[in-house]
């Protein structure tokens, strides 16, 4: 059983030596990256919240109908949601099994760490690439919400995808990190 996270994945996770080369330039990038995604999406999850809170108090306490504030505040918790992805797996912090981490020795657990990592990129490749259709189609189809508001649902399909492409390349830079520090150890 889990009980938060392990002391080595609290904060992001540094590699043993420091990366040199194209991987360097790739994982400081992506850490900037995952940085200012990280303060949108709190700053998104503020205005979420001050989104709902005033049209309870404009729907309730003043009788003035709102018809744009749900969706808004969907469209910003799903940007939130989808963006931070990448940051979050940075510091490996998505819920996962640590049942096999205590009982595996070290080497094996590497393995299984980057085969993990290995399947949820596949996963996540295909799943971008699912999002880029819909957005694609989002945007030829000229495709809107079908509330009065009528929002384009490029917004949430963009945010969507962008969000599921740091996460992928994320995931895949930790496989490729992964990988390299096991070979420099062989």
């Amino acid at each position: 059983m889990s009980h938060g996270l392990p002391e080595e994945f609290q904060t992001a996770a540094a590699p043993a030596k420091p990366l040199t080369g194209w991987l360097g330039v790739a994982a400081s990038l992506i850490e900037r990256i995952n940085s200012a995604v990280m303060t949108l999406g709190g700053i998104a999850l503020i205005v979420a919240c001050l989104v709902l809170t005033y049209s309870v108090v404009v729907r309730y306490a003043l009788k003035i109908p709102t018809d744009w504030q749900d969706e808004t505040a969907i469209f910003l918790l799903v940007g939130a949601t989808f963006l931070s992805g990448a940051a979050v797996q940075s510091r490996r912090g998505h819920v996962g099994i640590e049942a096999l981490a205590s009982i595996l020795p070290a080497s094996v657990n590497h393995v299984r760490q980057v085969l993990t990592d290995l399947f949820s990129a596949l996963f996540c490749v295909f799943f971008s690439w699912k999002s880029v259709t819909l957005l694609h189609e989002a945007l030829v189809d000229d495709q809107h919400s079908s509330s009065t508001w009528g929002p384009p649902l490029s917004i949430p399909y963009g945010l969507m995808t962008i969000g599921m492409i740091l996460l992928t390349i994320q995931i895949i830079l930790q496989v490729v990190i992964g990988i390299s520090q096991r070979s420099e150890q062989s």
